[in-house]
């Protein structure tokens, strides 16, 4: 095996910093290393396909690294594939290192033998279509991002006090009567209205006579809208999702959740939800159709003191599909 390149250990002070998702927060996106390095093994599964591989320092040792990039179908509509890559490959890697010095960094950019360069993209796209109702596929928005907007929600005592004890890597429960972890490792979507809007992750719409039903690719979230005038029960099971009822208010589908259960991060990263949450959307199009409005308002006293209103749009994407997540909790 032979490498021509050692490692160069690189400093970037980033005039934007690229924005990470909360498990990213092991990385240094302000440093990145480069290196020349021959594949091991290159693994094309959720939560991240991951590339392993070996290179040569400057006293010329082998040193192995493990390469994280997104999930699948955030590689896929990259233009990654599962035969992208193979042991004995040699490629270039530019990434950005761990914080605590491991041999572990998450991928800025790859270049393969043939010169072909690869990245995970994520921007924002521009509209080609225009739809005639809310149904299909849609694309969030960054800059209308729900998690972003909820910043400057107005927090109780008892949800300041939660977000400061939450251990977000390990999800761990606040208390024995807030017994559902929010970790990634555990597969379980975060509750509305912080799936509908995901920036990286498709949604789909389907209506139907009788009901309605709202996905997001990420942990194959289905959520089901009961439309045939039903209220809400009085006494059943409470889910993390809820219990979801819909109507039509002229061309608008106004969605009605109540009766969640509690959950650690119901109301953001660390900041629990309660039996009083209660979220209401309302999903129309824009002008011209080629967008989705999606208008939330979310009340839940015992850790927002007012309602939290927001607004997000999704971008109509019928050229692309969902691809199943498949998580395996502790994966």
């Amino acid at each position: 095996m032979h490498l021509n390149k050692p490692i160069l250990s690189l400093i970037f002070f980033l005039a934007t910093p690229i924005v990470a998702h909360h498990s990213d927060a092991i990385y240094d996106f302000e440093r990145l290393v480069a290196f020349e390095a021959v594949v091991t093994q290159y693994t094309f599964r959720n939560p991240h396909v991951m590339i392993f591989v070996e290179a040569n320092n400057n006293e010329a040792d082998i040193e192995e690294w493990e390469i994280e990039t997104g999930s699948v179908p955030i590689m896929i509509r990259s233009g990654w594939s599962s035969s992208l890559l193979k042991p004995g490959d040699v490629i270039t890697i530019r990434a950005h290192p761990e914080k605590n010095g491991r041999n572990r960094a998450i991928l800025n950019t790859l270049e393969t033998s043939d010169g072909n360069l690869w990245s995970q993209v994520e921007g924002d796209l521009e509209a080609t279509e225009s739809a005639t109702s809310i149904e299909g596929v849609w694309k969030a928005l960054s800059h209308t991002n729900i998690r972003r907007q909820f910043v400057d929600a107005r927090l109780t005592t008892a949800a300041l006090e939660a977000r400061d004890r939450f251990n977000d890597l390990l999800g761990n429960p606040i208390s024995p009567d807030q017994p559902n972890a929010a970790s990634d490792l555990s597969c379980i979507p975060h509750p509305t209205p912080f799936t509908i809007g995901s920036v990286n992750y498709l949604s789909g719409i389907e209506v139907f006579q009788d009901y309605a039903i709202l996905r997001n690719e990420f942990f194959d979230l289905k959520r089901v809208v009961y439309m045939d005038g039903r209220g809400h029960p009085e006494d059943t099971e409470r889910t993390i999702q809820g219990h979801s009822i819909g109507w039509w208010e002229g061309e608008t589908l106004v969605v009605d959740t109540q009766l969640f259960d509690k959950f650690n991060s119901g109301n953001g990263i660390g900041i629990p939800s309660g039996y009083n949450k209660h979220v209401v959307e309302r999903y129309s199009l824009n002008n011209d159709g080629t967008r989705a409005i999606v208008d939330v308002i979310v009340e839940d006293p015992d850790f927002l003191i007012e309602p939290f209103t927001g607004r997000l749009e999704m971008l109509y994407t019928p050229h692309l599909q969902l691809y199943e997540y498949g998580c395996i909790p502790g994966e």
